[in-house]
């Protein structure tokens, strides 16, 4: 990204001079990469500030391009609130919003969306991994039958994007959200992929202006974090098995490490069909956010990091069903590309003995009591 911040600062927009055609193949490189990442073609990626902006873009503008009688989204519980707001604002403009259920992994099942299918259900959302527990859907299958159904079908896969094998076309996708900062490229950057045949997507702008990315996202185009996250597409797309690998390893080792050391701790999420990095735990009798301020050396949190500020239990571990006093004794561990199993081993003994002492001082309290 240097030297597009540093020397070659033309604006990807002008065409009558070599700032501007150098600023603009650095531009359709990276669309070419994330595109390849995904299984596209580049002229079907869009490029935005992030996920929010993508799957308010995505939800939004489809609507406002929707076929008269068309009027009814599909989404789930568990969705990112960058979703389930976009679909909360759908509703006051008089789209009719069915919310699924999932199980106690996490996840809808493609009979769940079926059934939920209507003759005016225009789009289908169902997140690609979810950022708390880490829980994979059934992309493939869920794209399938909405392709019979003839149904659009849009997943935010912020979080899978870069972490797990994604093919728009094998999983019958016709939208796409992502976020480069999940994979290692600049925050406020990311990119929406729009269906441009079998069948072509329209969507609407939300804004109006110069005329940029086909006039859907107008904007001066912000070059520098574009090509960040095109580099950090082409190096997930290099190392994402591998890494994949490593990862599953260390997160098995962290949820052995605590196991082996802690009673009382329930693993939240699919139990094979999650994210190889995340790793969702409850702590029986211990309070999450006392627990959180006990271990300022680890950067974990209680949730999602958009909804962390909040004292209430997790909206989605209440739509998986898993009670309050569960709920709210939860961390949610990360692990990355640069985290060790030296690490990883240290979490884990300092988790199983904060826990271990906040248990023993509940049980003084009670005996006291």
């Amino acid at each position: 990204m240097l030297p597009y911040l540093r020397e070659h600062f033309g604006n990807a927009s002008s065409k009558n001079h070599p700032y501007g055609w150098k600023a603009n193949e650095a531009v359709e490189a990276s669309r070419g990469n994330v595109a390849h990442l995904l299984g596209a073609s580049p002229k079907e990626i869009l490029f935005t500030s992030g996920a929010t902006e993508a799957n308010n873009l995505a939800l939004l503008g489809l609507f406002a391009q929707a076929p008269k009688g068309k009027n009814h989204l599909v989404t789930q519980a568990t969705e990112h609130h960058a979703v389930l707001d976009s679909a909360l604002e759908l509703g006051k403009r008089g789209v009719e919003v069915t919310v699924l259920r999932p199980d106690a992994y996490g996840r809808v099942s493609p009979e769940q969306v079926k059934k939920a299918l209507t003759e005016r259900t225009l789009l289908v959302s169902i997140m690609a991994a979810n950022n708390e527990v880490g829980t994979l859907s059934p992309l493939a299958e869920i794209g399938g039958l909405l392709q019979q159904a003839g149904v659009l079908f849009h997943t935010d896969a912020a979080q899978a994007v870069g972490k797990i094998p994604i093919d728009v076309e094998r999983m019958g996708i016709d939208l796409l959200a992502l976020s480069a900062h999940k994979f290692y490229g600049p925050k406020g950057v990311g990119a929406l992929y729009v269906r441009s045949r079998k069948p072509q997507v329209k969507i609407s702008p939300l804004q109006h202006g110069g005329g940029q990315e086909k006039g859907i996202r107008p904007g001066t185009l912000n070059v520098p974090g574009i090509v960040g996250l095109g580099e950090a597409c082409r190096l997930a797309r290099d190392e994402l098995a591998a890494e994949a690998s490593r990862l599953l390893a260390l997160r098995e080792r962290l949820h052995q490490g605590i196991t082996s050391r802690l009673g009382g701790v329930k693993l939240n999420g699919h139990p094979e069909a999650r994210l190889p990095g995340t790793l969702n735990l409850s702590f029986e009798g211990v309070d999450g956010a006392a627990l959180l301020v006990s271990l300022p050396e680890l950067a974990v949190s209680s949730g999602s990091a958009c909804t962390t500020g909040s004292v209430e239990p997790s909206y989605v571990l209440k739509a998986m069903g898993v009670p309050d006093s569960l709920a709210v004794a939860t961390i949610r561990f990360g692990l990355g590309r640069y985290t060790t199993e030296e690490e990883v081993d240290t979490a884990a003994l300092r988790v199983a003995q904060v826990v271990e002492k906040m248990r023993d001082q509940l049980s003084a309290v009670e005996a006291s009591a």
